[in-house]
């Protein structure tokens, strides 16, 4: 018997529709500028997925994308990020130098999000006292500095 989790998702009119199978690689808050400026909120909750585990169900065609960390249009930055050009909701986050996928735990239907740490908190404009670990930055693991902040 097949014991996979399978998820589904979609942006805001539903143009565009995604599935997720299996559990996220990590669940966390992002605080950085450039998240709260494209979610338009204080915090971001992410989740990150390896791309084998995020399919494009419905309206590949009608995906648009920018990546601002990009140097140029022929170059893959850090943060490629994705929407539908119907109705501008978000849909996901191309990762290349992590090799991840980031879906915004919100577009997730009936997802339990469970975060474990907080990264790029020294930029936070919304403090949460949660008892999670708040990285300046980002883990040591994924080429951050590892420095925690207090809560």
């Amino acid at each position: 018997m097949n014991q996979t989790i399978n998820y589904k998702g979609s942006c805001f009119c539903g143009d565009v529709a995604f599935t997720l199978t299996g559990e996220p690689a990590l669940m966390a808050y992002c605080h950085c500028n450039s998240c709260r400026h494209w979610s338009a909120g204080p915090v971001n909750a992410l989740t990150l997925w390896q791309p084998d585990s995020f399919k494009i169900t419905r309206g590949a065609d009608n995906i648009g994308g920018f990546d601002k960390t990009a140097a140029t249009e022929n170059e893959t930055g850090m943060s490629n990020r994705k929407w539908c050009k119907t109705c501008g909701g978000h849909t996901f986050i191309e990762h290349p130098t992590m090799g991840l996928v980031d879906v915004p735990a919100v577009l997730i239907e009936d997802f339990a999000f469970n975060p474990v740490l907080h990264v790029h908190y020294q930029e936070t404009v919304l403090p949460m006292k949660d008892g999670l670990p708040k990285f300046k930055d980002l883990p040591a693991d994924a080429g951050g500095s590892g420095d925690e902040l207090p809560e």
